[in-house]
């Protein structure tokens, strides 16, 4: 047994090593979350950077979360299966065999996770060795980077860019940012491994037409490359956009992973439950990492979604469907605050998916406090001071990219609008009283 003094000398040993961090996670301490949630909650502001709705989600789904709650069933507080509960796969198979055009084994071809990021850490840990190339569209999701890296991948990354011609304008959209076909072919080669897709993207909201979609899965055919595509805003678009589900193009179910979540596709962020849709032999590497990590999710909020998903089913072609309708409750809410940003001098990006703005707000400010420099970008210097000062919440934009490019989004800030109009009237009070000041 270890005398007090051998135990002391050894806690001294471990608290002077320089960083007791895994080696994998060395440059990813920082999260834009982490700092900008915190800062809203310590000052009191008006949140539209966080991507949650402040509002109750459909009455049906809270009937039947009640209703479950209170059924003295005494399984569905016991463990379920793990790699999805029965009812919940197969409601998701009834659905989405519909969309796929092809039918999905429940068992086989879904994995149910803790939501959309242990989905995707389970897609990318699963496939990618060290040394294989990942292809990133930017911006994008800040969580692909450090799996990716964490994995022992590669990031290779090829922005999206706006047309010249937008900014011209004092309100775009997200169609105006586009891919160049010959750069994006320059990143295969014989090393890539994958590339993640987002449609409709966050934080842009672009929605990838079938043009762009099949230039996508031409390429990962010709360089046998895998698609995980990032699909969570799959049921909200605008202005007639068609979400394409990648996976449903020729010769790309094989070898595409489609990830969805429950929190955004019933506007209940808190379920944390996501899954994963693809062919058996890719899915079962998914569940070989899952079962590893998350390995089973709760059973009773999976029950709920199964319901959920149940009662939509018997309504899909139905304008009253929520999938179909839930695009109605946000437009509105958009163009209206796209006016707003307009007014106040910010110039904003309107989304054809998702529910995220993007605003450039270069005109907006010139002050020296906000410009770039060596240690920090200006869109975190202006948000931390509307958050400090103003106490209005919202996310810079150059934490959706690689450092590389971060000068592409440095002049952005990311707005959530899918929010009570309570919540955006506050809003827009802070903005017009900041321009006039």
């Amino acid at each position: 047994m270890a005398s007090s003094n051998e135990e002391s000398t050894k806690n001294k040993t471990l608290e002077q090593q320089d960083n007791l961090l895994s080696k994998r996670y060395i440059g990813l301490e920082h999260n834009v979350w982490t700092e900008f949630t915190t800062l809203a909650v310590q000052h009191n502001a008006v949140n539209l950077g966080q991507g949650f709705i402040d509002y109750e989600p459909p009455q049906y789904f809270l009937d039947i979360y009640d209703e479950t709650v209170k059924e003295h069933n005494k399984f569905l507080h016991q463990y379920t299966r793990g790699f999805g509960h029965r009812r919940l796969v197969e409601a998701i198979s009834n659905v989405y065999s519909l969309y796929f055009n092809r039918k999905i084994d429940p068992f086989k071809e879904i994995l149910i996770a803790g939501g959309a990021y242990p989905s995707l850490f389970n897609a990318i840990h699963s496939i990618i060795n060290p040394g294989d190339e990942v292809i990133l569209i930017e911006p994008f999701f800040d969580c692909y980077e450090p799996m990716v890296r964490s994995a022992g991948g590669i990031v290779r990354c090829i922005p999206l860019r706006p047309k010249p011609e937008s900014f011209k304008q004092d309100i775009s959209s997200s169609s105006d940012w586009i891919l160049d076909k010959n750069e994006l072919e320059l990143m295969f080669n014989s090393n890539t491994r994958l590339i993640i897709l987002n449609t409709p993207n966050n934080p842009l909201g672009k929605v990838f037409t079938l043009e762009e979609l099949e230039h996508i899965a031409s390429l990962c055919q010709k360089y046998n490359v895998i698609c995980i595509s990032d699909e969570v805003y799959e049921w909200i678009t605008y202005d007639n956009k068609k979400h394409i589900r990648i996976g449903t193009l020729p010769n790309m179910w094989q070898r595409t992973l489609t990830i969805g979540s429950a929190g955004k596709t019933f506007s209940a962020t808190g379920l944390k439950l996501g899954w994963t849709i693809g062919p058996e032999n890719l899915i079962r590497l998914n569940q070989i990492v899952h079962q590893h990590t998350v390995y089973l999710c709760p059973t009773l909020s999976q029950e709920v979604v199964a319901r959920c998903f149940e009662y939509e089913l018997k309504r899909l072609n139905s304008s009253e469907c929520y999938f179909n309708s839930v695009s109605k409750e946000f437009i509105e809410k958009r163009n209206q605050f796209a006016q707003v940003l307009k007014e106040c001098g910010m110039k904003p990006i309107v989304p054809d998916g998702s529910y995220f703005m993007l605003a450039d707000f270069s005109s907006f400010v010139n002050d020296e406090q906000f410009q770039s420099d060596e240690n920090d970008k200006k869109d975190f210097k202006f948000v931390r001071y509307l958050i400090k000062e103003k106490q209005l919440a919202a996310i810079p934009v150059s934490a959706f990219y690689t450092k590389n490019h971060q000068y592409l989004g440095e002049n952005y800030i990311r707005f959530c609008f899918a929010k009570h109009p309570e919540t955006l009237d506050k809003a827009t009070n802070i903005l017009r009283k900041l321009k006039a000041n």
